[in-house]
């Protein structure tokens, strides 16, 4: 039975250095199975590239260990062979052979009292509880050879069911004494079908015994290459670094580094390795059919290019493509076409790979079509397709992918005017890319949720996402989210009214470069620069970002683009001139999925029209608005609207009741107040967040002043009353 109990032990839990970076923290956390004396040890014994996040992480803290053992040692002999078929049976693979174990061999139980006299471990019907997995660790390595062997012979014997020879051919592995081709064969074997099945955690452990059992050095290091494979699509990138670190891979390390290191070394590893598998045929770790893989390896180039936001770098790819014959993804093409300014071409080539998003596929492949789709405007097919990608990644037991869909994901939810509920699920996948060791894709998603922040009126958390994001990203060259995350602060003085302040990050955006910046997050953020220039009066770079946007807008014919450049188009005309362009961007919006822009939209026009005392529709409009981002939790869009409807003379009353909190709190004060009201302390809710405990202090001031309260416990009632 693979279970242990709370691995937190003692009354006084060490707290991890604040200043750790939080992919640091969360995987330490993760090794040291939650226990945080570990965690501390741990910490302390880090090097500085491990520190930082460079160098894979140390399996097991020895110092604690050290006393485990020690306290396994002074078991009786017989206690301590139960506890080791425990063990055996759950660490490091769980086979759930206990029970029929200690039957087929009629051994004596009693002496697990002892174990549950010391605290160490329990009996229950369905097998043996460890107090924790250090202790289940100890009791196994604590055992000789001879003795591990024997549990292992016994539990491979017991495991005849159907679907049971991959965890069968594991025991009879660990039982083994030394090199063997055959035992490595059954092991390779074995492998294939728990990969087959999804178990990749299972097939890591099967391959790694596998090249330990290997005779022949260069079958050990291709073994190794696939072990690490499997243990990066497990979850576990550390391990899969530490196996690739003994291998020379360059197709797997350049995955990697896309993934948790230096975005142009990974860019570099991987167009190597595609022309490599091309025209030299697979590496130790791929597959028998180097033309798949040089497609796999150039996309996954195509995500590096996409990450640094390096124009070259998107030629370089599509120009070997070219000179190998290979049809690269379709983002590939379309964005250098793109970024070369042939938006014609870019069209062709992005519609044609924003149409392979059929159900089920490669995850990889399906995340290129929703970026696709999502360079074309198409919100709603950029949804279907990184939805599809994250489930046909499940499926296979590839949880790695999953996070990496929802960084394109939450653009389309953010765009289609669901910010809370794309809040709640790229929170998730930043906890999922923190644990599985991708801190790129996690850098990606803080920016995205600081852009949502901007949106919901979160100052504070826009400001502290936004800082994490640009700092980690002007290390590791990712010119996406370090652009994003500007784009999120610019955002966030536009909608405060710091229009000179907003125009002049949104004008640093045009220095996009790897590291910097990004073309589509400038694409993305013209209307809003045309915005504030006008507000600012400095229309002259405006008028020229928003030539080149219109252009965009009538090539790819998205309703919702072409909505926004009539809204700029209106911005930069005046009377009854923008009249008519506020009336087109609205009927284009009516097309459009972006329902967010839309409010804004009438926003704009309803101040317009109230300037040229259209007092009624400008009412009209401006009453809709209001509704809109009250919906949407976009508090400081919705005090404009007022304002705005206060100067018509029209009375506004603030939202109240206990059954509006919803809109009476911006989302993250909502999410931190129903944690408040469950009981967690700041400390726990900023761990669940993934924010610091000084951000989660200001969330509940702000709260309680918001509610008119002044403690927790008129927090619960006020809750529990809506």
């Amino acid at each position: 039975m693979v279970t242990s109990a709370n691995p937190v032990r003692g009354p006084a839990q060490p707290e991890l250095g604040p200043s750790l970076p939080e992919g640091v923290r969360v995987r330490i956390l993760r090794t040291a199975h939650g226990d945080r004396r570990a965690a501390a040890e741990l910490a302390s014994a880090l090097t500085e590239r491990q520190l930082t996040g460079l160098d894979p992480l140390p399996a097991q803290p020895p110092v604690l260990l050290r006393a485990y053992r020690q306290e396994v040692r002074a078991l009786p002999d017989t206690t301590r062979r139960l506890l080791l078929l425990a063990a055996a049976d759950q660490y490091p693979v769980d086979t759930h052979a206990f029970l029929r174990a200690v039957t087929a061999t009629r051994l004596d139980t009693r002496p697990l009292v002892t174990a549950e006299v010391a605290g160490v471990a329990h009996a229950t019907a369905g097998g043996i509880v460890f107090r924790d997995p250090w202790t289940r660790i100890a009791a196994y390595e604590t055992a000789s050879v001879t003795d591990r062997r024997a549990v292992h012979l016994l539990l491979a014997r017991v495991l005849r069911g159907e679907g049971e020879s991959p965890r069968r051919s594991w025991h009879r592995g660990a039982a083994a004494l030394g090199p063997s081709r055959r035992l490595a064969a059954e092991l390779r074997a074995a492998a294939h079908t728990a990969r087959t099945a999804g178990d990749h955690a299972l097939a890591c452990a099967l391959v790694e015994r596998a090249a330990a059992l290997s005779p022949e050095p260069s079958e050990r290091a291709r073994l190794l290459a696939r072990a690490a494979a499997d243990a990066w699509r497990s979850g576990d990138a550390d391990r899969a670094r530490r196996l690739v670190a003994a291998t020379d891979d360059d197709a797997l390390g350049g995955l990697l580094a896309l993934r948790a290191g230096n975005a142009t070394d990974a860019f570099d590893a991987l167009l190597t390795a595609a022309v490599r598998y091309a025209e030299d045929g697979p590496g130790p770790a791929r597959t028998d059919h180097p033309q798949h893989a040089a497609v796999h390896l150039l996309a996954r180039a195509t995500e590096a290019a996409i990450y640094t936001g390096d124009l070259r770098r998107c030629r370089e790819a599509a120009a070997v493509a070219d000179r190998l014959g290979i049809v690269p993804p379709g983002t590939l093409g379309g964005l250098a076409a793109a970024f070369e300014g042939r938006y014609d071409d870019a069209r062709d080539l992005l519609k044609a790979a924003a149409g392979r998003c059929g159900p089920g596929g490669d995850p990889t492949l399906l995340i290129h079509s929703g970026i696709a789709a999502l360079m074309l405007g198409d919100h709603t097919a950029a949804a279907t397709a990184t939805v599809r990608a994250a489930a046909s990644a499940r499926a296979g037991g590839d949880g790695v992918t999953v996070p990496q869909a929802m960084e394109f994901r939450a653009y389309a939810d953010f765009w289609t005017g669901r910010p809370r509920a794309a809040e709640a699920a790229t929170l998730e996948a930043l906890r999922q890319a923190y644990t599985t060791g991708q801190d790129n894709g996690a850098c990606h998603l803080q920016a995205a949720l600081a852009m949502f922040a901007a949106v919901t009126g979160d100052e504070d958390v826009c400001r502290e996402r936004a800082e994490a994001a640009r700092s980690y990203a002007l290390a590791r060259g990712l010119g996406l989210p370090a652009a994003l995350a500007l784009f999120a602060l610019a955002f966030l003085d536009l909608s405060t009214g710091r229009f000179a302040a907003s125009a002049a990050r949104l004008r640093a955006l045009a220095a996009f470069g790897p590291g910097h910046g990004h073309r589509a997050i400038r694409h993305i953020a013209t209307p809003h620069y045309v915005e504030a220039a006008v507000r600012t009066g400095d229309t002259r770079v405006a008028r020229a970002a928003h030539a080149d946007y219109d252009h965009w807008a009538r090539t790819v014919r998205s309703p919702d683009d072409l909505a926004l450049s009539a809204r700029c188009r209106a911005l930069l005309a005046s009377g009854a001139e923008a009249v008519e362009h506020y009336r087109t961007a609205l009927d284009l919006h009516a097309s459009g999925t972006r329902d967010f822009e839309r409010a804004r939209t009438e926003l704009l026009f309803g101040g317009a029209l109230r300037r040229l005392r259209h007092r009624t529709e400008a009412r009209d409009r401006l009453h809709s608005a209001l509704e809109a981002f009250e919906h949407f939790g976009s508090p400081q869009c919705a005090a404009v609207a007022r304002t705005e409807l206060r100067v018509l003379g029209e009375p506004v009353s603030p939202v109240r009741g206990a059954d509006d909190l919803v809109a009476r709190l911006t989302a993250q004060q909502l999410m931190v107040a129903r944690m408040a009201a469950d009981g967690a302390t700041n400390r726990e809710i900023a761990a669940r967040l993934l924010l610091s405990p000084r951000t989660i202090d200001h969330h509940l001031r702000g709260v309680f002043a918001r509610l008119g309260i002044r403690s927790r416990i008129e927090l619960v009632r006020l809750l529990g009353e809506g």
